[in-house]
């Protein structure tokens, strides 16, 4: 997404300033300087000033969520040191500037503006560490792999870093694929995470190749071409695949999936001049893909043999608002339904029907890629088993991103997610470990779903629940929805409510149930 600079609002902190009594401990105030926004924020004692825009989509933290010294992003959850302007949680990988402070005549007002620093330039004195390979490999350069690189270099580590990745492009904003990018608002240039030569200026080397096998016992990564790459620590974070049909004319060249940035493109050019378009799964992915084809004027169907999209993940209450949604914008449901065929025009259901389509892009989920795992011993169930640290069943591996499956300590299950945010965190997490620095992986997973104007903001992880509260209505106003077993909160889904998002995310994390019972009443 595009960094438009926020518009000018408030005070100018430089010479009216804000007075100390309308600074709340916690509280936020929206204000400039020199043609800037900044926002204040107070943290008991102390008072910080940093840029008012998130730097990954630019969120307005004025709205955010102040945690100790730190200050959370509405959009998205990225997560800042008011101290140092440093980028601490994903999604941001970018710092925001920071101003000092002065209080004079029981005011607060912005002095100097501090040097820009370098995204991976290490924020004051490193961890220390308990071990440093003399180089590092990483399989997979998407979200995981290359937010792990990036956390090595901003933890002083100056080894060599190698990714294996086999596209051409990446890493690149992978959420932006079935949203925006599909839909056509966001431009080309938007979408890579670094700007060239960026990998090359920090010492990162990425080879454009796919690894073949890992020789554990030699700490060797092997190429498909017979390259062999020696490491001292190894993370794999090669994602995962999108689910192929086994159905006739599932290979004809009007059907997609969507994975890559390639595939976004490959939709994008068949979607010219076309008409009509069948979905194939009522995921995420498949509704986003659906309301980005809506916006390109297409005629959209949407086939899945639930009796009701979402409903599995967000409830009842969310699952059909999100389906009115898209029925409001002319996608058309055939549900409890399934493709037995593909033709040239068509897409044939199991119930007889015959769905006209130029163009259909199936959405039935991914499947983690464990394949080189799995050859070179290490222990798979359902993705790639890893400890708390990330580390897997062969010490020096680790795994990160849609592969790893974790124990997770507010649950206290292992589990596995496919979520771009958590892919990052873990990603920072195992580089953090790669040097010894103990660090468990305990982040309450975060995702965002968009459709058309709409975002839905899920804080925390509900395979199942006994009962569902909501307060508020979806569409008329902010909602929220928690999903609840033996009386523990376990999510909450949010929409037109992003700092009650934020809210319930920390509450999550200090396993406030007071709190959590605050944002969305039990029995409501």
């Amino acid at each position: 997404m595009s960094n438009e600079p926020a518009p000018l609002s408030g005070p100018d902190l430089r010479t009216t300033g804000c007075g100390a009594a309308d600074l709340a401990d916690g509280a936020t105030v929206l204000g400039h300087a020199d043609g800037e926004p900044i926002v204040l924020a107070r943290s008991g004692d102390e008072v910080f000033a940093v840029a008012a825009a998130c730097t990954h989509y630019s969120g307005p933290l004025a709205e955010g969520l102040v945690v100790g010294d730190t200050i959370r992003c509405p959009l998205h959850h990225a997560c800042f040191s008011l101290r140092t302007g440093a980028a601490l949680r994903a999604p941001a990988l970018n710092p925001v500037a920071c101003w000092d402070v002065e209080r004079r005549n029981g005011r607060w007002y912005v002095s100097g503006k501090r040097p820009d620093r370098d995204p991976l330039a290490p924020v004051g004195a490193t961890s220390e560490r308990r071990s440093s390979p003399q180089a590092v490999v990483i399989i997979g350069a998407g979200a995981a792999g290359s937010a792990a690189a990036e956390m090595l270099r901003r933890e002083g580590f100056t080894g060599p870093i190698t990714i294996v990745d086999g596209e051409s492009d990446s890493p690149y904003d992978r959420p932006n694929l079935s949203k925006d990018f599909l839909a056509g608002t966001a431009q080309e240039e938007w979408m890579p995470l670094r700007p060239p030569n960026f990998y090359e200026e920090h010492k990162i080397d990425i080879i454009r190749a796919r690894a073949a096998s890992i020789d554990a016992a030699r700490a060797e990564v092997v190429l498909e071409g017979g390259q062999r790459l020696p490491y001292g620590a190894l993370l794999l974070a090669p994602g995962a695949e999108p689910v192929r049909l086994d159905l006739p004319g599932h290979d004809r060249p009007h059907v997609f999936t969507l994975r890559s940035w390639a595939d976004s493109r490959a939709i994008i050019a068949a979607a010219a001049g076309k008409h009509r378009a069948v979905v194939i799964g009522a995921s995420f992915i498949g509704l986003e893909v659906a309301g980005s084809l809506r916006q390109r004027d297409l005629e959209v169907r949407v086939v899945a043999p639930e009796s009701a999209p979402l409903e599995r993940v967000l409830g009842p209450q969310l699952g059909a608002y999100i389906r009115a949604l898209h029925e409001q914008h002319g996608v058309e449901f055939h549900l409890q339904a399934k493709p037995v065929r593909i033709d040239a025009g068509a897409v044939v259901l199991d119930n007889g029907a015959s769905l006209p389509a130029d163009l259909v892009v199936i959405g039935v989920g991914v499947r983690p890629r464990t394949e080189l795992a799995a050859g070179a011993g290490l222990t798979v169930d359902r993705g790639i088993s890893v400890s708390e640290y990330l580390e897997t069943s062969v010490p020096g591996i680790y795994a990160a991103g849609d592969i790893a499956r974790w124990p997770d300590p507010h649950t206290g299950t292992r589990m596995r997610v496919e979520h771009w945010v958590v892919a990052q965190r873990q990603g920072q997490t195992a580089a953090r470990n790669i040097l010894g620095q103990r660090e468990r992986f305990d982040a309450v997973p975060y995702f965002w779903s968009q459709h058309y104007d709409v975002a839905v903001r899920y804080s925390g992880h509900a395979e199942q629940w006994d009962r569902i509260d909501v307060t508020g209505i979806p569409g008329k106003g902010a909602a929220s929805v928690a999903y609840r077993a033996k009386g523990k909160t376990l999510a909450v889904a949010s929409v037109d409510a992003d700092h009650a998002n934020l809210q319930a995310e920390a509450a999550l994390e200090r396993g406030d149930e007071s709190a959590l019972s605050r944002l969305v009443r039990p029995g409501a």
